[in-house]
C-alpha cells in the first residue's frame, strides 16, 4: 500500500509532465506544419526581468499558502490548485521575457518555494511486506514446473534424435 507522500510525489510528477505537454501545445499536426517553416530568430532571454517576475509569482503563491494551515502543506489534495497556478505563473513569465521553461533560474526558485513550504513533508521509510502465502508458493512453483518440463522436453528430444533429424 502506497502512503501518502510516495502518492503525492507521484501526483506532483505527472502535474508537471502535463503542465510541460499541455503549454507547448505539441500534436501531430504542429510537428508537421513547422519542419517546413525556416527557424525564427528568438530574442535574448532577460534573466534580471525573468527574476523579478519569478518572484511576483512566488509572492502570489506565497499568499495563497498563507490562508491554508500549514499542517495541510503536505497533503496536495488541499493546495494543488495554488500550485498549479505557481507553475503556470513561472512558465507564461518565463516565455513573456522570451526564456526556455524550465530554466535554470525558475528551477532554483521553485527549489527555495519548496524547501521553505515542503521541507518538513519527508516520505517515511517503505516497509516491504512479504506476500501472502498463497500468491508466494504459486510464485515459486511456477518456474519450479516449468524447468522440470523444459529439462523432460529437452531428454525426450535427445531420445528421439534419430526420428528428429
Amino acid at each position: 500500500m502506497e502512503t501518502h507522500e510516495s502518492a503525492l510525489i507521484k501526483v506532483f510528477l505527472v502535474g508537471i509532465l502535463v503542465n510541460i505537454w499541455m503549454m507547448r501545445g505539441l500534436s501531430a499536426t504542429d510537428t508537421l506544419s513547422t519542419e517546413s517553416m525556416p527557424p525564427q530568430p528568438r530574442k535574448a532571454c532577460n534573466e534580471s526581468r525573468l527574476q523579478w517576475e519569478v518572484e511576483v509569482c512566488g509572492d502570489a503563491f506565497k499568499r495563497d499558502m498563507a490562508h491554508l494551515d500549514p499542517q495541510y502543506w503536505c497533503n496536495l489534495t488541499h493546495f494543488i490548485s495554488e500550485y498549479h497556478l505557481f507553475t503556470l505563473c513561472t512558465e507564461t513569465k518565463s516565455h513573456i521575457v522570451h526564456c526556455y521553461w524550465p530554466n535554470p533560474l525558475v528551477e532554483s526558485y521553485i527549489i527555495r518555494i519548496h524547501k521553505h513550504f515542503f521541507s518538513n513533508c519527508t516520505m517515511e521509510q517503505v516497509v516491504w511486506v512479504d506476500p501472502p502465502d498463497d500468491t508466494l508458493t504459486i510464485l515459486i512453483l511456477i518456474p519450479v514446473f516449468l524447468t522440470m518440463a523444459m529439462i523432460a522436453l529437452v531428454v525426450w528430444c535427445s531420445k528421439r534424435s534419430d526420428i528428429l533429424a
